[in-house]
Parts: C-alpha cells; sequence; structure tokens
C-alpha cells in the first residue's frame, strides 16, 4: 500500500500559520530542505487551495493535488502538474496508486490535515518545532482527534535552534 504521510511545521505555540493567506516563508532552511526532500522523494504533494496560493509556483518535480471546491478541473488542471480534486481521502489515494506513486506527503493546511488524519490513511507526521510564537493563528487540526503515536526520531538542529520531529500513527 502506499505511504501517506503528513509533512507539517509550527510554532513552538503550536500554530501553522497566522492566517489563512500566511506563506511558510518563516520556517528555517532546516525545515524547508526537509520539506523539500521528503516531497522530491514522493513525487506528490496533497494539500489545499489557500496552501497551494503559498507557494509562488508549481514546484519542479512533483505533483501537486489541490483540494478545492470552487475549481472545474478539466479546465484548471495542469496535468501532472496541478491537477484540482474533490474526491475522498481513501479515493484519492487509490488513484494515486493505481498511477504508480508509492508516497503521498499530506502538506496542508487545516482542513486537509484533519481530513486525512480522520481517514485513518495516514502513517507518520513529520514535525518541525520552529522557534517562534505567534500568539494567535491555525492549529494544524480544525477537530477533535485521538490519536496515539510513537516517537521514531528527534534532531535538533543547534545553529537554527530548531526540533525536527518524526512520528508513526499507531493504526
Amino acid at each position: 500500500m502506499i505511504k501517506t504521510y503528513i509533512i507539517v511545521a509550527q510554532t513552538v505555540d503550536g500554530k501553522i500559520a497566522r492566517n489563512s493567506t500566511h506563506e511558510a516563508d518563516w520556517t528555517s532552511r532546516t525545515d524547508k530542505k526537509q520539506f523539500i526532500e521528503l516531497t522530491k522523494k514522493s513525487g506528490v504533494m496533497v494539500m489545499g487551495l489557500n496552501t497551494f496560493k503559498t507557494f509562488p509556483s508549481p514546484l519542479k518535480d512533483r505533483l501537486h493535488i489541490v483540494y478545492s471546491n470552487h475549481h472545474d478541473s478539466e479546465k484548471d488542471n495542469i496535468p501532472g502538474v496541478v491537477e484540482y480534486t474533490k474526491d475522498s481521502p481513501s479515493m484519492l489515494i487509490q488513484k494515486l496508486e493505481e498511477r504508480g506513486f508509492k508516497e503521498v506527503a499530506i502538506c496542508g493546511g487545516t482542513s486537509v490535515y484533519t481530513m486525512f488524519m480522520k481517514s485513518g490513511l495516514v502513517e507518520n507526521i513529520y514535525l518541525t518545532i520552529e522557534p517562534r510564537l505567534f500568539g494567535e493563528g491555525i492549529g494544524i487540526f480544525d477537530q477533535t482527534l485521538d490519536v496515539n503515536m510513537k516517537l521514531i526520531s528527534v534532531r535538533v538542529v543547534n545553529d537554527e535552534n530548531v526540533l525536527l520531529l518524526e512520528y508513526k500513527i499507531n493504526i
């Protein structure tokens, strides 16, 4: 089965952004490097429309699957680059597996993270904790969840004061 994982960076106070248009330019070089490595390895990134809009342009060598209720997939799709969907997580994963993908990176935002966690398809979470505080802002999930995880790895990047965590979801 296809490996599905979440990639997320958050502040120490648990925020992934100040608001829905906040770009991810606040994260460290370490976080950006890990994001690039994981998404290039998977070859496919799944995200919501607001998250996609924070990218200046589609990232090279990756398929961007964008959840949106506002796009006509026939008109707006750029096959193999940007494809819009309304599929359930399980249907999307099935279609990606049929296309030969072995891994899928779930890249945000809150509603997409929540939808995939509730689907039971997520196997791992790659979490970067950045040395920032936003006070107010958007959290990772927007609904109640009860998920047990096992800590797989911890890496401290002292020169950037960043903590990289990998968790395995206990399915």
